[in-house]
């Protein structure tokens, strides 16, 4: 069973949105931002912008869909998506610290008239059947234990013949992971599959897969391009996922790194069509 509250507080950050603006500022940025500004902390998943711009080109994602990012964050790929495609993202998010971050950015940005935020819980959305053409995930599921759950819910939201598009960490072959990691403090905040049950619950609760491919390789050369070592961590800059990990970025990181290495997490991503 997942503890929300646990999760939600893992994930809280008070005062999020004041330690991004004051990186921003050191790093010489100012408003409105632009969005590779903000890309080095508000892509909060593994391979970065490039990871949310090669999902949304897979997904055939235009200006008419309509989207919704569940787990959206502080909403990174939401912008992205709002700006390269003119779509609208709703994004929803169950930490409020997040949601409040991701509407103040939004409007530094210019793109509060395509992204809106929602608060709430994925495994009962707050909006009615059908609403939505894109469902999209980006590493949303791990804190979550009962998938089939989260995916009958995002197949009610989402219209006949519309889209999930998933990018996810799984789990790998060699069993338990070390801790902590980004989504998760405790064993017991980490819900993995494997791949291959993670596409069973999705195609059981009604969906059928277009694109379905592992993308480990990629996961693995993003962590290690970015030299994580908890022994010897280097200064971080300005701007970077640590002001969302907070003060164990360093050791989260590099057991994410080790994880990966000894196949114990792997990265998934696919594309499925909602019957």
């Amino acid at each position: 069973m997942t503890d929300h509250s646990a999760i939600a507080l893992h994930y809280e950050r008070p005062g999020l949105l004041e330690t991004i603006l004051d990186a921003l500022e050191k790093a010489g940025k100012s408003p409105p931002y632009t969005l590779n500004d903000l890309a080095p902390v508000d892509q909060f998943h593994m391979g970065g912008k490039s990871a949310t711009e090669g999902l949304a080109h897979l997904a055939r994602i235009d200006g008419k869909t309509r989207v919704l990012d569940v787990g959206g964050g502080i909403g990174g790929p939401a912008r992205t998506l709002a700006n390269e495609f003119g779509c609208p993202v709703t994004v929803l998010d169950l930490s409020e610290e997040f949601c409040r971050t991701a509407d103040a950015l939004n409007r530094l940005t210019g793109l509060d008239y395509l992204v809106t935020v929602r608060h709430g819980n994925a495994l009962a959305m707050p909006f009615d059947p059908r609403s939505f053409d894109c469902a999209w995930t980006q590493h949303s599921s791990m804190n979550i234990a009962d998938k089939r759950a989260l995916y009958r819910e995002i197949h009610r939201v989402v219209r006949p013949g519309g889209t999930l598009a998933i990018h996810e960490v799984t789990a790998g072959m060699r069993g338990r992971i070390f801790m902590p990691v980004p989504w998760a403090s405790l064993h017991g905040m980490s819900h993995l599959e494997s791949p291959h049950e993670l596409r069973e619950a999705i195609e059981e609760a009604g969906f059928r897969a277009r694109e379905w491919e592992d993308v480990t390789p990629a996961a693995l050369f993003w962590w290690q391009s970015r030299k994580v070592d908890s022994r010897n961590p280097a200064p971080p800059p300005p701007v970077g996922i640590h002001l969302i990990l907070g003060p164990a970025a360093a050791e989260m990181g590099a057991n994410t790194l080790r994880n990966i290495e000894e196949d114990r997490i792997r990265v998934v991503r696919g594309v499925f069509t909602r019957l």
